[in-house]
């Protein structure tokens, strides 16, 4: 399935979900460059405002990612991702269209349900306005905040893998969950 969110905004209660622009540098420098927020999800984040720059004009990120702006505060307070999904090479779910979500936020915005109003509502714009018949979520084991919300949102458990980050240098145990349309 190909993916483009370059013209995608969705909104909430109290966010917006949208395009990157060039004037979110600041704000994804806050979130993404915070140790825990990336090596929740496998990643290294950037080391300078430079560094964050090169990462946020990447092709496939504006492709892939949305920018989570938080309205009240007036600033992006995290990423959403919607990539190609495990699924996809999976002889059960092949036959189905998949996506696979992927968010973080800044830890400053955790346990507000933030990442639970998020991920609820690009679901049911997925499911209303994409091909898709199925997403899929994942955590690592030890990310028990993302696993509230995945379970919260209604995913079902589906397996546990382990992959490789180039980036980190080291395997993580991950726990995968489906959502039918």
């Amino acid at each position: 399935m190909e993916i483009d969110v370059r013209t995608i905004q969705i909104p909430t209660e109290r966010l917006l979900l949208r395009p990157w622009m060039d004037g979110d540098l600041e704000d994804y420098y806050a979130f993404a460059s915070v140790p825990i927020v990336g090596e929740m999800a496998g990643w290294k984040g950037p080391e300078s405002l430079e560094a964050a720059q090169v990462f946020l004009r990447k092709d496939w990120f504006r492709r892939e990612c949305l920018a989570i702006y938080h309205q009240a505060d007036r600033k992006v307070v995290g990423s959403f991702g919607l990539h190609e999904s495990w699924a996809a090479k999976d002889a059960k779910y092949r036959q189905l269209v998949s996506v696979d979500f992927g968010f973080a936020l800044h830890p400053d915005y955790w346990g507000m349900g933030l990442a639970a109003e998020a991920v609820r509502a690009v679901a049911a714009f997925v499911f209303k306005y994409m091909d898709v018949d199925m997403t899929t979520c994942d955590h690592f084991v030890e990310n028990v905040q993302s696993k509230r919300v995945i379970e919260k949102c209604g995913f079902v458990y589906e397996r546990e893998m382990t992959v490789y980050s180039e980036e980190l240098g080291r395997g993580f145990d991950k726990v995968c969950y489906v959502m039918k349309r």
